[in-house]
């Protein structure tokens, strides 16, 4: 029997590929181009808005005649046990494989941006939580694990991370970015990326780009960002986690820039993406991200029309299920209104990857797992870790912090005995389980209550709720005041209800008109604070919220981004002492709750001046965050020097643990640029390194800085070193500056290509 050259592993991807198109039918080609959502609700009852109208009918056994490119959320769809779903995906390859006259099995993707979303699997922190402990090597540990448990489950791509830069707080899907700056950003999805693809699991980058940019902070509105924006702020991310992290995928964004939207945008997702960038993999539209072409952009009138203009932008595949790329596209196709060339690009990239994932192989087998433990002791060891360097202690004046272990303690609050306070709205228990009621969770949850009394055994702890997330009703207001009062201190536990689309205050859908705490959480602040009692304010949120209205009343303020299963012991930890906060904001935190959008990224007419009675200054500033050891910085190496627009420069500290504790630093490298062409950010990132330090050890970080770092978009819209005077700042947050060094850079302007370096590395040394 001879093999076919397709399905021969020895030959090269390419002609393997080409040998099997030059054998599929017009159809065939085209069912490798959509998934199919098998168990997704057709009634309008599902997960998102538009599902029922984006839904189309087939007959599933007589679709997969023709083969099959994408299965969509076996397991993010419904709670079902992890083994069984294992085995039931496994059915669903062999019969797609039985099916198909090529017997290709599908690739199968699923959600994993805070841990895999199925039921029983673990729920990580949120990216934001990742951002707030500035620790690469962690989360790409942890893009490991989730990779790790796709591969066991017969997955073989996750829809994650998100790349998006915050831009206004008050949007709804903060918790999953991971900050308001593109190095923070770049450089902790990167991580990501590299953990994930370790395994064999492809990432996808999303959403590509600009989604985080829409007006008023709504969901799927328009991008008003401009081109230097848009070139320095949005898109350096996705291409550090390209070429850096090697992800395989990008997801199109659902919104629109200047009128064209994204999956629209052949500028884009040709272009920049392929043409500029080199990438080679697959792009995949966000769920029903095609169809939205004509119903919500109004830029088709026709699927076919649609389907044309994300085929030409460069949309290789539909998902999550069949409409827009099924039959019609072949009947646009034949009818010469799609040219049959656009359907051989994306079928090629798509048989590509399937090469590149075994799938094209002839003794190719699914994974059928003996068993499956989605969330065993090292997922929960993982969880923890992150969670507990995630903790971000904004303020602890008077050191009441850590707590007395045999105190009076009066825990106060709609988020302290909730075990859905931890998690975000990409948790299966917040995405999936308010759809199946009577579900258990799957997973242990401790909340900060059971947690605190388990830290502190010799405390009296009390507890009432005092209020509810988002209800307007008071009337728990008395037994709060009386329990506080009877209290040595009050732990009020605030915060978010993640949610889909208007049913929580926070996550996809659940935007906000400003930054005030939710409901009446913050009258129920002011009462607590109103008993003279200490207050210690612990928030539990997706985004920062305003709380200078509570400035210097607090006893001690605590910040923690739904920092997952382990969350609890992990924030009762910060506030017993057993854990020595270490989180760094990567949110400034407002004084007001109005004045949005507004990021530290701030060129000088964007800072507070004389021109305006407005002062958007924030109350703590990106970067910040406070620890119970202190650190000297000392032997500063960074004098003045000139250097060429293609140099490199070298600026090192020492710091030193000088309290009696174990504890971590982060030191962060901020670009000061004086004059350019155009308007720049007074500061912002461009290298840290987060330093463990036992008492009293020191060490030492120097950074090399290369002249690509100070790089910006000209009026021209080239990518320009300029000659001129630059500083780099070393601090231990945006605003708290501990050493400055001055450079000239000389020379002529010089115009970056795509080696550009996009990183600033760190190299650490005893002190």
């Amino acid at each position: 029997m001879t093999t076919a050259p397709w399905r021969d592993p020895a030959l090269p991807a390419a002609t393997r590929v080409d040998d099997l198109l030059g054998r599929m039918t017009l159809e065939e080609k085209i069912a490798q181009l959509y998934g199919v959502w098998v168990g997704a609700a057709a009634d309008g009852g599902g997960v998102a808005p538009h599902q029922h109208d984006m839904t189309a009918d087939y007959d599933y056994d007589e679709l997969i005649t023709r083969g099959l490119g994408q299965l969509t959320r076996s397991f993010g769809t419904a709670p079902v046990d992890p083994a069984l779903g294992a085995r039931a995906l496994a059915g669903a390859q062999r019969q797609i494989v039985a099916a198909g006259r090529f017997g290709i099995p599908a690739v199968a993707h699923e959600e994993c941006l805070a841990g895999v979303t199925a039921w029983r699997a673990t729920a990580y922190p949120v990216p934001l939580a990742w951002g707030a402990a500035f620790d690469p090597p962690l989360v790409e540990e942890l893009g490991r694990a989730i990779g790790g448990d796709l591969r066991a489950m017969g997955v073989h791509q996750g829809l994650a991370p998100v790349l998006d830069v915050v831009r206004d707080p008050r949007w709804g899907r903060v918790e999953e970015t991971i900050g308001e700056d593109p190095y923070l950003v770049g450089t902790i999805g990167t991580a990501y990326v590299r953990g994930l693809e370790s395994t064999g699991v492809v990432a996808t980058l999303k959403h590509f780009a600009g989604y985080a940019s829409s007006a008023g902070a709504r969901n799927l509105a328009p991008v008003r960002a401009g081109t230097r924006e848009f070139a320095d702020v949005t898109l350096p991310p996705f291409e550090m986690a390209l070429r850096e992290g090697g992800a395989r995928s990008v997801m199109a964004a659902y919104t629109e820039r200047d009128g064209v939207p994204a999956s629209a945008d052949p500028e884009l997702l040709t272009g920049l993406l392929r043409e500029e960038w080199g990438f080679t993999g697959t792009v995949v539209a966000d769920y029903f991200g095609i169809g939205f072409l004509q119903t919500l952009h109004r830029v088709a009138g026709t699927p076919a029309q649609a389907a044309r203009l994300a085929l030409d932008a460069g949309i290789d595949v539909e998902l999550p299920t069949v409409k827009y790329y099924g039959a019609a596209l072949a009947d646009a196709v034949r009818a010469g209104e799609v040219p049959a060339e656009l359907i051989d690009r994306a079928a090629r990239r798509v048989l590509l990857q399937k090469c590149d994932l075994g799938l094209l192989d002839e003794d190719w087998q699914p994974h059928v797992p003996e068993s499956v433990d989605l969330d065993p002791p090292a997922n929960r060891a993982l969880a923890r870790r992150l969670a507990e360097e995630s903790v971000v202690l904004l303020d602890n004046p008077d050191g009441l912090l850590p707590l007395s272990p045999d105190a009076r303690v009066a825990v106060i609050g709609p988020r302290a005995a909730d075990a859905l306070a931890m998690l975000g709205c990409y948790s299966f228990p917040s995405h999936v389980l308010p759809h199946h009621p009577g579900v258990e969770t799957g997973i242990d949850i401790p909340t900060v209550l059971e947690s605190l009394r388990a830290e502190l055994p010799d405390a009296k702890v009390t507890f009432t709720e005092g209020c509810g997330v988002s209800d307007p009703d008071p009337s728990g207001f008395t037994e709060a005041i009386t329990r506080a009062s009877e209290a040595d201190v009050c732990v009020a536990v605030l915060g978010d209800r993640a949610g889909l689309f208007g049913r929580g205050t926070s996550g996809e859908g659940c935007d906000v008109a400003d930054l005030s705490l939710p409901g009446v959480q913050g009258a129920l602040l002011d009462a607590l604070v109103a008993t003279g009692v200490p207050v210690v304010l612990v928030l539990l949120t997706g985004r920062p919220y305003a709380l200078g209205r509570w400035h210097g009343r607090l006893g001690a303020v605590v910040q923690a981004f739904f920092p997952g299963e382990e969350g609890g012991p992990a924030v009762a930890g910060v506030l017993s002492g057993r854990v020595n906060p270490s989180g760094r904001l990567p949110v400034s935190v407002p004084h007001v709750p109005g004045g949005q959008p507004w990021t530290y990224l701030q060129p000088p007419l964007g800072l507070a001046g004389q021109v305006s009675n407005l002062d958007p200054t924030p109350l703590y500033p990106f970067g910040h965050g406070r620890s119970y050891t202190a650190f000297a910085w000392e032997d500063f190496t960074g004098p003045d020097a000139e250097i060429g627009t293609d140099g490199s420069y070298d600026v090192a500290v020492t710091v030193r643990n000088t309290g009696d504790r174990a504890g971590a630093e982060v030191v962060q490298l901020y670009l000061h640029d004086p004059v350019a062409e155009v308007t720049r950010p007074d500061v912002r990132l461009i290298g840290y390194q987060r330093l463990e330090l036992a008492a009293a050890e020191a060490a030492r970080v120097t950074f090399r800085f290369h002249a690509d770092l100070s790089a910006f978009t000209d009026r021209s819209g080239r990518r320009v070193v300029e000659p001129g005077d630059l500083e780099l700042r070393l601090g231990a947050s945006s605003a708290d500056v501990r050493a400055t060094a001055r450079l000239r850079l000389t020379g002529p302007v010089r115009e970056t290509g795509a080696g550009r370096r996009l990183r600033c590395e760190a190299e650490v040394s005893p002190g």
